[in-house]
Parts: C-alpha cells; structure tokens; sequence
C-alpha cells in the first residue's frame, strides 16, 4: 500500500513499562501490548490524532509526521467489529471447562487448618465469562488481577465472599477485548456492586481506565471500589471511584 506523509503516533519502547494505559484510550483499537511493550497494531488504524498521549505516565508516546499508510477508517470499522463477536465463539468447541457453574462455597473446612473456597461461579476468567451469564445478575461483581489471589493470602477470606469473580491480566490480555466485554455486561446486567482488586504496580492501574471506558461505552455511571495489593501480600489503599 503507498504511504502518505502524515502524523501518526511513534511509541519509545525503552520509556514505555507496558502499564497498558494507553489501550483503552484509543478509540480505534490501534495499541496493544505485544511482549510486554505497547505497540501499534498496524499503521491504517492509527488516526495520528493523539487520544492515547495522556494516558500515558511515562510520556513514551509522541506524535511524529512520517511517511505511513493512510488512515482507513473502513478498515478500522472492520477490525474492530471482528474484535466485538461474542467471545463464545474463540472458545475451543465442546471446552467442559468453559461451561457455566453456579457453585456453593464451602461452608466449613474439612482439616483442621484448611481454608474454605468463596468462590461462588466458573468460569471466572474475563475471557471466558458470557456477559448474559446468569450469575451476573445483580451481582456483586469482583474485578481482580490474576496476581491478586497469589500475592494476598487471605483473598478467599477477606475479599472474594459474597462475590462473582472474574479476573484477567490488564497487561498481558487484549484489553479492548476487556472494554467491550465490560461494555456488554454493563449494558445487559443490572450490577448491584463493583469492586476492583489490583496489584501496586503501574501496568494494573490500567483496569480501572478498562472499567471507566467500558462504563462510557455502556452509557453508565458506576461507582465502585479498588483495593490495591503489594508484591508482599498487603492491602496498602482502598478507594472509591466513579466511572
């Protein structure tokens, strides 16, 4: 394809962290984080306009004029309605660990010593999760960071009863994917709470511009909580936010 010469974003690996901020931010799907850095997907879908630039908190992201394909803007209409098929149909055919489950925590421990389980649905992954899933109705929806159930300890005991759990990587997944699972879920279920659970570090505070977009997206107004974990096992801050 010719290129033009036009403005386009430029993104500076060695200032960038992959916080994964800057995703959400773009309305046209261009960023993703590739190998732990973010990166433009292709040329095409970038508009140069610069939404993601303040998002960014290690300023890794400029505006260049260069010589780059064009902006098409039916290519992007395009990617981005192949992103938003439900996400039933990425699934591997006949997957029993895909199938929905209602389940019921255990009420007491078998051994002295052993820590009962809170959960209370399956699948919990956000890829996997139906936004009609019936357990969302009315939920008390808990929104974690895969590395929150490791470092916390007693996560089964202080955060997650009472709670539908989905959790994910806010760096690692495709967090668009993550904006318009959110999306439909706000649109469709009627969510009585929302609490967040993340890690200290930079790349996890990207969940709750995740959660804001997708509140936008929805044309909702949700407030909810964060409780932000360290790498050693603490609760160090919780927050109230609105969407």
């Amino acid at each position: 394809m010719a290129k033009i010469l036009r403005k386009i974003i430029e993104i500076d690996e060695e200032l960038c962290d992959g916080c994964g901020q800057c995703v959400p931010a773009c309305e046209e799907g261009a960023i993703q984080i590739i190998d732990g850095k973010a990166r433009l997907v292709a040329e095409k879908y970038c508009d140069g306009l610069g939404a993601c630039l303040g998002d960014c908190p290690k300023g890794a992201i400029k505006i260049v004029e260069r010589e780059a394909e064009a902006f098409d803007e039916e290519a992007v209409k395009e990617y981005l309605a192949q992103k938003q098929k439900p996400q039933e149909e990425k699934l591997p055919c006949g997957c029993p660990g895909s199938h929905l489950k209602i389940l019921s925590p255990v009420a007491g421990v078998k051994q002295e010593g052993e820590i009962p389980s809170a959960l209370s649905n399956w699948p919990i992954q956000i890829k996997l999760v139906p936004p009609h899933a019936p357990f969302l109705k009315d939920a008390h929806l808990l929104v974690a960071a895969d590395c929150v159930g490791f470092s916390y300890p007693a996560f089964h005991q202080n955060i997650l009863p009472g709670k539908i759990l989905m959790v994910g990587c806010p760096k690692f997944d495709d967090a668009q994917e993550y904006v318009e699972k959110f999306a439909q879920i706000f649109r469709s279920q009627p969510i009585k709470e929302l609490t967040l659970a993340i890690m200290e570090v930079p790349c996890c505070h990207s969940l709750m511009g995740i959660i804001n977009k997708a509140c936008e997206l929805a044309g909702k107004k949700i407030n909810y909580r964060v409780i932000i974990v360290s790498a050693d096992g603490k609760i160090v801050e919780e927050k109230e936010f609105s969407s």
